[in-house]
């Protein structure tokens, strides 16, 4: 009698492992990138466009402004107090702040007033012929740059496109996004190097996306940087930067402008209040100054004296010359060279006696306080002069084509048997599901932190949460139905 063989035990399909490091990050990535792409990059277009109108202002400016700011080398200069008297003639409504003396042998004088009818952070710019004392022009300027109206027009039209304060939520957007975007892309780009040789003579999606990847890896560090350096003047962002440089006792210092034993009140000086900061034209604020005289008994003789006083103290280059205020009783002269190396050195003048009362060099400022000033000139294109401005150009035709690409993309993954207007999917669902607990709570921390200290990036963060999960929950609800 046989014995029957023993039943077999069917086997349990053991479930397959949990993915872990790159392998679990990359979806959530990608899904990132993919929303952010697509709903972040036409505010990243329009940065890249204004920007790149700004990245050519410089040289515009001066061939638009030829007139004003050049004249015919040739003779002895007249004394500044000559140069300025002679623009008070012709503008006798303003009141002077400050002079900019010729940087240049072929250069016009620019005396800065206060005149009425300007916005708080503008002033009116008079162009003196330093040989001959003729005005050769007058044109509102902004900021303690100097912008004048075409290039303060373009700084306007990238900054807020022209509708003010309410405008700036565009261009922070857009600089709270675009390290996301750019370094989301590299990882995902460096994540699938293995293939890269496979997207070499392909076509369709497979080529837009070897050209989106290879453009995006060269221009990382430069889009990164434009991110951060613009981040620091955007409305609340830089307002937590400011806050963490004072912090972290990285604040810009500022010559002393009290000269010992001088009166509070100086006699023949105007009160007007014009007050301001010092920054960069539409992303700075105007070099403010208050109650300059413009009439009889200015202290403005002293300006020859003082600027001689300047070269002698070291002061090369282009300067601009701050006169005496009733709460600033000292001329200060700074330089506004602010090509690489900087020469920004200041000194405060004692317009009584010339002495030098109190100077402060660039060298001496803190570590963070210089960063931020190679920031914000390195993405005004001043750092590196027109190399600058050239490397900027090049950035911005970079990220248009780097956005044209991606929707480009998004189209070619469009479903093929749909006759419809649709785009592509978006990549699934559930994306953090696969990622280790022992990195998703910290990294679930650090973006809560992000996203309260760059409030532009957390709260369009929390929208795409809110706004994908609902999409989620429909999807789902569908599918029951069916």
């Amino acid at each position: 009698m046989s014995v029957p063989a023993p039943a077999r035990t069917p086997a349990v399909a053991e479930p397959p492992p949990r993915p872990s490091g790159w392998s679990a990050l990359r979806p959530l990535v990608l899904r990132l990138h993919f929303y952010a792409g697509l709903l972040i990059a036409p505010f990243l277009l329009v940065a890249a466009a204004t920007g790149l109108l700004y990245a050519g202002s410089l040289q515009a400016e001066k061939i638009v402004y030829a007139h004003e700011l050049r004249t015919e080398p040739g003779g002895t200069a007249l004394p500044l107090a000559r140069q300025v008297d002679a623009a008070l003639r012709a503008h006798p409504e303003g009141t002077v702040t400050a002079v900019r003396p010729p940087d240049g042998p072929d250069a016009t004088t620019r005396v800065i007033l206060d005149a009425p009818g300007l916005q708080d952070d503008n002033s009116l710019a008079v162009f003196v012929d330093p040989y001959t004392g003729k005005v050769r022009g007058a044109l509102e300027s902004y900021g303690s740059s100097g912008a004048l109206p075409l290039r303060a027009t373009i700084d306007h039209l990238h900054r807020d496109l022209l509708l003010g304060e309410p405008g700036r939520l565009y261009s922070e957007l857009a600089a709270s996004w675009l390290w996301v975007v750019a370094l989301g892309g590299v990882l995902l780009w460096l994540g699938r190097r293995r293939s890269a040789r496979r997207l070499r003579g392909t076509t369709g999606r497979r080529r837009t996306l070897s050209w989106h990847g290879t453009v995006g890896l060269w221009s990382a560090v430069g889009l990164v940087a434009l991110s951060a350096t613009g981040l620091t003047w955007s409305a609340y962002a830089g307002e937590h930067i400011g806050r963490l440089q004072d912090a972290l006792g990285g604040a810009t210092p500022a010559v002393s402008t009290q000269v010992p034993g001088a009166a509070t009140e100086m006699p023949g000086m105007d009160h007007g209040a014009h007050a301001g900061h010092e920054g960069h034209t539409g992303h700075e604020g105007h070099a403010g100054h208050e109650g300059h005289g413009g009439g009889a008994g200015r202290p403005l003789a002293g300006l020859d004296a003082t600027l001689r006083t300047a070269r002698a103290e070291g002061l090369s280059g282009p300067v601009e010359i701050r006169v005496p205020t009733a709460s600033a009783p000292a001329f200060v002269v700074q330089q506004t060279d602010k090509e690489w190396p900087a020469h920004l050195d200041s000194i405060a003048v004692d317009p009584a006696s010339g002495r030098v009362t109190d100077r402060l060099d660039f060298a001496d400022h803190p570590l963070l306080a210089k960063a931020t000033r190679w920031g914000i000139d390195l993405h005004m294109g001043l750092l590196f002069g027109l190399a600058n401005q050239v490397a900027l150009a090049a950035l911005m035709i970079a990220l248009i084509l780097l956005v044209v690409w991606g929707y480009r993309m998004w189209w070619q993954r469009r479903p093929r048997r749909d006759a419809g207007l649709r785009g592509g999917r978006a990549h699934p669902r559930g994306a953090w599901r696969r990622v280790p607990v022992t990195v998703l709570l910290p990294l679930a921390a650090a973006t809560a932190v992000l996203g309260w200290f760059l409030p532009l990036f957390g709260i369009p963060l929390a929208g795409f949460l809110v706004l994908d999960a609902c999409a989620g929950a429909l999807a789902r609800r569908r599918a029951r139905a069916a």
